[in-house]
């Protein structure tokens, strides 16, 4: 039954506003196929097992770090067209981004499937947008296949926000280790012959700022944005945590995971053992020395494609709650000390198993 507050989406009868904030898809969008290809550190970390490819040169047989990053999109949306038996040209629209100026990763690495693109910044939240924005699509009826495509990069990521590798500046505690790794997905308006999962609904986030400026610190600055989307995400579906078996935000770390639960506690939000985030799991902080853990747009969207949806498919969850989170700052901002912006993006992903 409807809740009072969903109203039709116009023109559509596909989607319902749900709420202040959110979108309910009665008709689901299915995650058709999925890939993640990650570097040799991720591989090395307790996910290992789970990736499509680990690579072993950094490089990914480009010659600089951007041209890595084009790679890593490229090979992997590749990989995931062919996992689902399609062809490129089955693709209608892509839905990528990345974290380099311009988006350069992106439109360099994708240009050669010569498809429609919808070039994306979210920061480490990209691949909830893209998923936001490709559901959203395909439930409105403008197209039946859509693929979202994002990643990131260790060196290119320090090369852009903070210092080239060469210089060996010191991290402290509360940094993070950005995952170099790219995942596609393909999302359909069709289940296919074995979907990995289903997305019910979505909830946009909002632009949330604390003021915080430790751009080494990102956790806690993002940390706000997650706390105010899984709220409002939860008031707009009438739900509790109870609802799901696990809400997963992207890239917050052991810093930006504790001022979070803190943060929900006290809206009285009690997260308990169902919260993880993505870039805890990706890493052994301690034994692979990556501080607070992982961050970067190929973060959380890696881990979704290996074991999330690995979840969801073998019925083990039936329901997450999928916050990816991000920061919204670049060097001109941060050199003109500007505080450091959060925004998080929620998608409701449940298991296409039926109910036992």
């Amino acid at each position: 039954m409807m809740e009072s507050t969903e109203t039709t989406a116009s023109g559509t009868g596909a989607m319902f506003a749900c709420g202040a904030q959110s979108i309910r898809f009665p008709v689901p969008v299915f995650v058709r196929e999925s890939a993640s290809i990650v570097g040799k550190k991720e591989g090395e970390g307790p996910l290992g097992e789970f990736f499509d490819v680990i690579g072993s040169d950094e490089l990914f047989g480009g010659s600089t770090w951007e041209e890595a990053e084009s790679c890593l999109q490229r090979d992997s949306l590749h990989l995931a067209v062919k996992k689902a038996g399609l062809h490129t040209t089955d693709i209608r629209y892509l839905f990528a981004g990345d974290l380099l100026g311009q988006g350069i990763a992106t439109s360099f690495g994708l240009m050669q499937y010569e498809r429609p693109l919808f070039g994306l910044y979210g920061a480490c939240s990209t691949c909830g947008l893209s998923l936001t924005l490709a559901s959203m699509a395909i439930s409105g009826g403008f197209t039946d296949i859509a693929a979202c495509v994002t990643s990131s990069h260790f060196a290119s990521a320090e090369k852009e926000f903070r210092f080239p590798l060469g210089y060996g500046n010191q991290r402290p505690l509360s940094a993070t280790w950005t995952v170099t790794g790219s995942a596609a997905f393909i999302l359909s308006s069709s289940a296919g012959s074995s979907p990995r999962a289903l997305i019910t609904g979505v909830t946009p986030g909002k632009i949330v700022d604390y003021g915080l400026r430790d751009s080494m610190n990102m956790g806690a600055c993002m940390a706000p944005a997650a706390a105010d989307t899984i709220a409002r995400h939860l008031d707009d579906f009438k739900r509790s945590p109870a609802d799901y078996d696990r809400i997963i935000t992207g890239d917050l770390g052991q810093v930006g995971q504790r001022v979070l639960l803190d943060l929900l506690s006290e809206r009285g939000i009690e997260l308990g053992e169902r919260h993880t985030d993505c870039g805890i799991e990706i890493f052994d902080c301690k034994k692979q020395d990556t501080h607070a853990g992982g961050s970067g747009c190929g973060c959380s969207a890696v881990v979704l494609s290996a074991f999330i949806l690995r979840q969801l498919f073998t019925g083990r969850w039936r329901r997450v709650l999928f916050v990816p989170t991000g920061a919204l700052l670049s060097k001109t901002s941060f050199n003109e000390g500007q505080t450091v912006p959060g925004i998080a993006h929620a998608v409701v992903l449940e298991s296409p198993l039926p109910a036992a």
